[in-house]
Formats: structure tokens, C-alpha cells, sequence
């Protein structure tokens, strides 16, 4: 990889998102900010970027160039690379990913671009180099650069297999990682249907579901009326409970009873109320 030393000055009309980019550019408040930065003193850190057939591709800067396009600029200081493909795509990963508050959408579209480029670099190196097992494989190189498991890397890659309707949920924190990777094996048409029984019962699948719903997939044996049947069970954690702070009855016990041993008292105790009510009850209906 080579670079030119200086920065020069590129208008924003030749530069271009990295096709593929994973990651979002957002009107938040970190952009307002940036926004506001920008306008009052440009842009301080020039951008990243690499030739195109019709300008330049953006490597790393697209928040940069999104915020000086708001505030009317015409052009940003850019450092241009001669990079491949490839190797544009490994950069672009490596200086985003470890920034606060990614998506799981942004990590698992991440994942996959720099594995693919990896897998792609690898390639080369194997069809030109006659050295064996001198490098790790491309997924175990992509866990040790993203400083989590390879198990947890391979989950958030199956992601990219679900609609976008269902990434929705993951990004706004209402699916699990582990559910969503268990949906991801069902084809397009059975996920729609999943997110029309989501809808219409108003919750989402638990992961017991969502791997019932992976497996009767993988046996033939899913259909519509399977995907209705399964979200309409009831869920452990939506069945009603009553929870009373320990601190405030355990004064009523023996010091020795476990949380178990009280609840069990509660419910003897008021079932033996029910009983001795149910005699004066039938007294009062003569």
C-alpha cells in the first residue's frame, strides 16, 4: 500500500461512498456536533481515499464529507491511496470498528466485508507463494482483530442472511444476537411470514422459538400455520408475576428460610384462607 505524504484539496463532487460501506451515516446528535465543528473550522483531519472510475472512493471520511456537505462546503483535504479493492475494504473495516455504539447491522455487514477480503487476499497469496501453513485462516485472523470470539464473529456474519425488517429489531435492541442468528436460517418468504406474527402478536420470538422455528425449517416441516402456532405460545417471560422485595416480609419468617421457603408459605398460607372461606361462602348463598 502506497499514499501520497501531503493531503491536497478534492472537491466533494468527486468523491463518492465506499460501495458497500456497512456503516451508517446518521443525523444524530454526534453529527449535529460535527456539523457544527466543521463549519467553525473545516475539516481538521483529512480524509481517506482511493482512485475511481468516476472520482475517488471514500476509505474512511464519509461522516467527515457528510458533515461538510451540510454546511455548504465544496471540497475536503484528502490523502489519496493506491489501494485494491481488497485492501481498501480491510482498512475501511479496521478504522470504524472499534468506535462506540456500532449497530449489530453495521458489525455483521463489517464482518463479512473484511472476511470476504481477506478470504479474497488469501487467495492470491496461495495461487502466487508456495509456503503452507505459515498464516491463520481468514476467519481466525478477523476474531483477533476484532478482539471477540470467533464463535460471536460468525453469528453476527449469519445476520446479513435476515430481511431488513428483522435487522430493524436487532438494531433497535429488541432481538438478541442468538435469536436473530437462529432466524437467519430461514429462507426470505419464512422470515416475512415471522415478521407478520410479530406483528400481529405483538412480541417478538423468544430463542427456544426461534430454534424450533430453525429446525422444523431444516426438516421441510415449516409452513405458515407452523410459524403462527409456534409465535402464539406463550412465553416464559410473559406470563404475569408478582414480585414483593424480600426486605419487606422476611421479618414474618424464620431467619433461616430460603427465598423458596417463603414463597412456598405464601401460597400455603393462602390457600388455606381460600379453604376456610369457602364454607361461610356457601353458608352465605343459602
Amino acid at each position: 500500500m502506497t499514499k501520497d505524504d501531503k493531503p491536497i484539496e478534492l472537491p466533494l463532487a468527486d468523491l463518492h461512498p465506499f460501495r458497500g460501506n456497512p456503516y451508517h451515516v446518521q443525523d444524530d446528535d454526534a453529527m449535529f456536533a460535527l456539523e457544527d465543528s466543521v463549519e467553525a473550522y473545516g475539516v481538521l483531519s483529512p480524509v481517506l481515499v482511493r482512485h475511481a472510475e468516476d472520482g475517488y472512493e471514500i476509505i474512511s471520511g464519509h461522516q467527515r464529507c457528510y458533515a461538510a456537505r451540510a454546511v455548504g462546503l465544496r471540497s475536503v483535504p484528502a490523502i489519496v491511496c493506491d489501494l485494491s479493492r481488497d485492501e481498501a475494504a480491510v482498512l475501511l473495516v479496521e478504522s470504524n470498528l472499534h468506535r462506540e455504539h456500532l449497530l449489530p447491522s453495521e458489525k455483521a455487514f463489517a464482518y463479512k466485508m473484511k472476511l470476504d477480503a481477506l478470504k479474497h487476499q488469501g487467495k492470491r497469496m496461495e495461487d502466487t507463494s508456495c509456503q503452507v501453513g505459515t498464516k491463520l485462516r481468514s476467519d481466525e485472523e478477523l476474531a483477533r482483530d476484532s478482539g471477540e470470539s470467533a464463535r460471536t464473529v460468525q453469528r453476527y456474519i449469519r445476520l446479513t442472511n435476515l430481511i431488513p425488517e428483522l435487522l430493524d429489531y436487532m438494531d433497535r435492541d429488541e432481538i438478541a444476537l442468538s435469536v436473530g442468528e437462529a432466524l437467519s436460517y430461514l429462507d426470505e418468504d419464512a422470515q416475512y411470514v415471522v415478521l407478520d406474527a410479530m406483528d400481529q402478536e405483538g412480541c417478538t420470538p423468544s430463542y427456544s422459538q426461534a430454534v424450533r422455528l430453525k429446525n422444523l425449517f431444516r426438516c421441510g416441516d415449516l409452513n405458515e400455520d407452523g410459524i403462527m402456532a409456534v409465535m402464539r405460545e406463550q412465553k416464559a417471560n410473559q406470563r404475569e408475576r408478582v414480585s414483593i422485595p424480600a426486605q419487606d416480609i422476611r421479618r414474618f419468617f424464620p431467619a433461616e428460610y430460603t427465598t423458596r421457603d417463603i414463597e412456598r408459605s405464601i401460597v400455603q398460607m393462602l390457600e388455606t384462607r381460600e379453604r376456610s372461606r369457602q364454607p361461610r361462602d356457601r353458608e352465605e348463598e343459602r
